[in-house]
């Protein structure tokens, strides 16, 4: 390998570096805070989604202003997550899904911000609280930097080329592996759960974490841009820094939600696949 093409694999690593000691911070206060700094945090990141994703869209700039579907679209998910906040969770769920009244390609930037965002809302619920949170954050940022850093060491086959040719099958394999370890310190850290289910869940949100970006990438990929914005140097906009969490987080929510009682990491299938028969079962018998 050249010298230049060294210095070029790694020379927005330095970029990314100094966005991430700005945000982590902060985003780590605010987590741990919680309340209205947490869910002002939320609020605010899911009105920036929604800006960028409807752009991705083609939803243009009108004269000066957005067209009034504009504002109507940047409003729906905040009173989603509005409601969420007053504990009206069925009319967060029920906002959501009324976006499709818009389009498919609406609804999709409305979704993507609000599930993400009523996702976070939930898992920082007591009785576990900030310590979900954190979990998920953590194995998305190891995912993407074991990614990373794998895929520039090694290098080797790409991943999905047509997609991401800068995506390496090496930094998948190197993004799983972070993921699952530092998802265990996290839980040997805090003494809460199994370490081995931390492993597991780590690697499984890093699958998730993967899967948002590649996603991400495919749609950045047929609207023929790099970048969903500029915001953060070194990373781009929004969405390509919270793609990974935006499918992680919504997968943890999920499991969470079928074993209340218990840390989500500590989840079986058996424990995920009865929660859901029960909820199946439950559903017909009501609409019967």
């Amino acid at each position: 390998m050249s010298q230049q093409n060294s210095a070029s694999r790694w020379s927005d690593l330095r970029l990314r570096l100094i966005s991430a000691a700005i945000i982590v911070p902060v985003a780590a206060l605010c987590i741990l805070a919680g309340g209205l700094a947490y869910r002002g945090m939320i609020l605010l990141v899911s009105l920036g989604l929604v800006y960028e994703a409807m752009a991705m869209a083609g939803l243009r700039w009108g004269r000066g202003a957005l067209h009034w579907r504009g504002w109507l679209l940047l409003a729906w998910p905040l009173a989603a997550l509005l409601a969420a906040m007053k504990g009206e969770w069925r009319v967060a769920f029920a906002l959501v899904f009324a976006a499709g009244i818009f389009g498919a390609a609406q609804w999709a930037c409305v979704a993507v911000a609000a599930l993400g965002g009523l996702s976070l809302f939930w898992l920082r619920e007591p009785p576990y609280g900030a310590i979900l949170v954190l979990f998920v954050v953590a194995v998305v940022i190891a995912s993407d930097s074991g990614a990373y850093l794998a895929g520039r060491v090694f290098g080797g086959a790409k991943l999905a080329p047509r997609i991401s040719p800068g995506k390496t099958r090496s930094g998948a394999v190197g993004g799983l592996i972070a993921a699952g370890l530092l998802g265990m310190l996290v839980v040997l850290s805090s003494g809460i759960g199994s370490p081995l289910g931390g492993l597991i869940w780590g690697m499984i949100l890093g699958f998730a974490s993967q899967s948002g970006d590649l996603a991400e990438s495919a749609a950045k990929r047929r609207v023929g841009i790099k970048d969903s914005g500029k915001l953060i140097p070194g990373h781009g906009g929004l969405l390509d820094r919270f793609d990974g969490l935006l499918a992680a987080a919504p997968l943890a929510a999920l499991v969470s939600l079928c074993v209340p009682e218990q840390i989500f990491w500590n989840a079986t299938p058996h424990d995920i696949f009865a929660a859901l028969t029960h909820f199946f079962v439950s559903s017909s018998a009501s609409s019967h």
